[in-house]
């Protein structure tokens, strides 16, 4: 498929575009549908939700809210008045408002003025919901109330249609984040065009899927909170991917392989990895469904899409790509040594090597040091609390933050989160006065009733996202209704948030078993081994807790909030642990296929455990870091979005893959493994025998002419060292066939390790040359096992059987 990809590059350049403008053009031309249908059943708030529905059809429209103070006096004041009621006046005659329920209208109005009079507000309804109200007139309203302001009087607007207004542009985030990973990849190819393969490939699988979705949510429930996270996952995954398959093909060019051979051998190595790890990452997205929370169903569709589009991308657009720029992946400088000098053998960077190596020296304090900091930065999720954000956590510089802030002052910390008992049936008197007896209760006042229900609102003493307002409601469901003798549902806003962190809450662990479950086969399938999936699901249960503890300190106990300019601090989002779970499974599953793949490479060549986690480290470390830059910026850039379910969810995932990335794959993973030695590779012969054999990344197929008939295939390996045993770094070894032929080229990494593979059983040829020293060349003797041969290198002396 690589292959015609490459050679047929204008056909599959042309298909991917026409699919991109295609979907496009349909998805612009049909609009958007999407729909937030949040039902959690078998809950005492949908109970509610489902009878005030049938007793109020009509009040479907989104409400906000106008509140102002003055510094003097009080809002009924001729002097506020004659500002405020004209402007309401005006409001409530623009098309697409449906009524404005002010303060100056009766009786029923004055209970929207404080006590102390200085504070007052006035309920806009609109004609539709919050996402459907042109964002014009939204802004007109906001332009005209606060148009009322004047010294002394201060007006400031709050609600779902006015938070819509504030947010920043559309596809900030986005292009931030892109223009972040555009630096990184431009430092690490040292080549423009190597920089845009991957920002196009991620362009193309985020917008065919964002598109798809778009138009999929005609036809099922797809919330809006989707094509956002969407873009967070697709964008990270489209780029990594598409990184890990051009460096192999820059690799292989490097080495001296024809551009298309080279990116041939990238899609079946790499590609095939690529395809393994998006399995993965749809897997443990579709580990939501297992919640049975349906408004996630979306958005498992939504993000499982994005990341299929992207595999497609990298695994057919990719090499078609590849074909059009043939060697200017490589940069000027690159091609300007290749041609000079010939291809080099790849090596370990000299950076990665040495960290590899104190790694192998040194396993247990560093394992102690990882699982430490890890441990460290955990203890905050004890301290978890689920919820669910509101405008009290906005930026305290928005209207929407300053409204909140203002009811809450004149009216009440809980004026912002209503409770509403929902009473079908009983003595609606008595239970207005015993909810108006229990504690924690600031306010109640029975509204009138219609088609046989009744509806109380109950205003807290504490604020919405308070444990104590949580403490009231298990108090009003568990004894005031039921001592009443009332037939009665608590719902509201509030409510429905409480139930739904405690379905989470019970879920979660069904859900975390799912997705280890899932990932510990796929592992054990790949890997022919019970420890190394045992130590991944131990991984990313730590990468877990520590990435969760981080957001606790940030968005729990405000630790850093100010310098990101994320607003109050707050309860975790109850949706937030399923979903950024489900990401962080599936993302840290890909650094671990890539970085276990490798060594697993190793360990079938040689049987050398020590030797394996080494090399695996040294050639895929900086690989692996790059990547996880790349997505620390991605998700980094989505505290810009505007909505605080995005910048919660791309803190998290941020650092949830810097944790990942940086110290458990490149610390922990590795020590242990040392720690571990052989028994990383066990697995029952009989288990053995009953799975299926799947090859993730195969080994480059060799040329035809590389190897001579007959046998299989082995290694030679060992170290290269100077006349005192000091390691010699940069050796370059060369494997030659009796004829002369030379079969494999390999460079000495920084601890003077090497391994050549040999073809076939048989007498060869291995030489060995150094800067600074002399060459060496002796014959080696191969059997079908691995053949262990150091190699000494004298200063300056010059052996005869290298010359010859």
């Amino acid at each position: 498929m690589a292959r015609w990809c490459y050679r047929h590059r204008l056909v599959v350049l042309l298909l991917w575009v026409g699919a991109l403008f295609g979907l496009g053009f349909a998805a612009t031309t049909a609009g958007t549908d999407y729909a937030n249908v949040f039902s959690l059943p078998n809950t005492d708030s949908k109970r509610a939700y489902d009878q005030m529905e049938k007793a109020f059809p009509n009040s479907a429209g989104d409400t906000d809210t106008v509140v102002w103070k003055v510094d003097a006096g009080t809002v009924r004041d001729a002097s506020v008045r004659s500002r405020i009621q004209p402007v309401l006046d005006e409001i409530a005659g623009m098309k697409g408002v449906g009524q404005v329920a002010g303060p100056y209208q009766g009786e029923r109005g004055a209970a929207q003025v404080s006590r102390d009079g200085r504070i007052a507000y006035a309920q806009i309804t609109f004609a539709e919901q919050a996402n459907a109200v042109p964002k014009e007139l939204v802004q007109k309203v906001v332009d005209t109330a606060q148009g009322a302001e004047r010294g002394g009087l201060q007006v400031e607007l709050g609600g779902q249609a006015i938070q819509r207004v504030q947010e920043p542009p559309t596809g900030l985030a986005e292009m931030v984040g892109i223009l972040a990973a555009a630096v990184v990849l431009f430092l690490a190819f040292g080549s423009f065009f190597a920089m845009l393969l991957p920002i196009g490939i991620a362009i193309f699988g985020v917008g065919t899927g964002l598109f798809s979705t778009q138009l999929l949510s005609h036809s099922t429930a797809i919330p809006d909170l989707a094509p956002l996270l969407a873009t967070l996952i697709g964008l990270g995954v489209g780029i990594d991917y598409a990184l890990f398959i051009v460096t192999r093909h820059r690799r292989g060019i490097l080495r001296g392989l024809a551009p298309e051979e080279s990116a041939v051998v990238a899609l079946n190595t790499s590609g095939r990895a690529v395809l393994f790890a998006g399995g993965t990452v749809c897997i443990a997205l579709a580990g939501m469904l297992v919640t049975n929370l349906r408004f996630l169903d979306g958005v498992v569709i939504g993000t499982s899409l994005t990341v299929v589009f992207s595999v497609l991308a990298a695994t057919t657009l990719l090499p078609a790509l590849l074909g059009v720029l043939g060697t200017r992946v490589l940069s000027r400088r690159q091609r300007r040594k290749l041609e000079a000098r010939g291809p080099e053998p790849e090596r370990a960077s000299g950076t990665a090597a040495r960290w590899s190596m104190t790694v192998q020296r040194r396993p247990r304090i560093i394992a102690t040091l990882a699982i430490v900091v890890m441990a460290v930065l955990a203890i905050p999720v004890l301290s978890l609390h689920l919820g669910a954000t509101d405008q009290g956590n906005n930026d305290a510089t928005t209207t929407t933050r300053k409204a909140y802030d203002l009811l809450a002052e004149g009216f009440g910390p809980g004026f912002n989160g209503p409770l509403q008992v929902v009473a079908t049936s009983g003595d609606t008197g008595a239970l207005v006065k015993d909810i108006g007896g229990t504690p924690g209760v600031a306010a109640v006042a029975a509204l009138p009733p219609a088609h046989g229900v009744t509806v109380i609102q109950v205003i807290p003493a504490s604020s919405p996202q308070s444990t104590k307002t949580d403490q009231l409601i298990d108090t009003l469901r568990d004894r005031v209704i039921p001592d009443a003798g009332v037939t009665a549902h608590v719902g509201g806003v509030t409510a429905v948030s409480k139930d739904f962190a405690t379905i989470t809450g019970d879920r979660l662990p069904l859900f975390v078993a799912t997705i280890i479950g899932l990932g510990f086969l796929l592992l054990l399938i790949a890997f022919r081994s019970l420890v190394v999936p045992l130590t991944a699901a131990l991984m990313n249960l730590i990468a877990a807790a520590a990435s969760f503890g981080v957001l606790v300190a940030i968005f729990q106990w405000g630790w850093g909030l100010g310098l990101l300019g994320l607003g109050k601090e707050g309860p975790i989002n109850a949706f937030l642990p399923v979903i950024m779970l489900s990401l962080l499974f599936g993302l840290s599953m890909d650094y671990q296929v890539f970085l276990v793949s490798r060594m697993h490479e190793e360990w079938v060549h040689t049987k050398d455990n020590a030797r394996a986690v080494r090399v695996g480290l040294a050639e895929t470390g900086r690989v692996i870091n790059s990547a996880a830059l790349i997505m620390v910026c991605v998700f980094l850039a989505f505290v810009l979005s505007g909505d605080s379910g995005a910048a919660m969810a791309g803190v998290g995932l941020a650092a949830a893959v810097a944790l990942d990335a940086f110290i458990l794959r490149t610390a922990l993973v590795p020590a242990a493994m040392h720690l571990l030695g052989n028994s990383n590779w066990w697995l029952p012969a009989g288990l053995d025998k009953r799975l299926p054999h799947l090859a993730v990344e195969p080994a480059e197929t060799p040329s035809e002419d590389a190897a001579p008939a007959g046998g299989g295939a082995s290694v030679v390996h060992g170290f290269v060292r100077d006349a005192e045993g000091a390691p010699v770094d940069g050796a370059v070894l060369a494997l030659l066939s009796t004829g002369g032929r030379q079969l494999d080229r390999v460079t000495s990494l920084a601890d003077g390790s090497y391994i050549v593979s040999v073809p076939a059983p048989g007498t060869y040829l291995l030489s060995a040359t150094a800067r600074s020293y002399g060459a060496r060349a002796g014959h080696v003797v191969v059997t079908d096992e691995p053949l262990v041969h150091d190699v000494e290198l004298a200063e300056g002396e010059v052996d005869a059987d290298a010359v010859n």
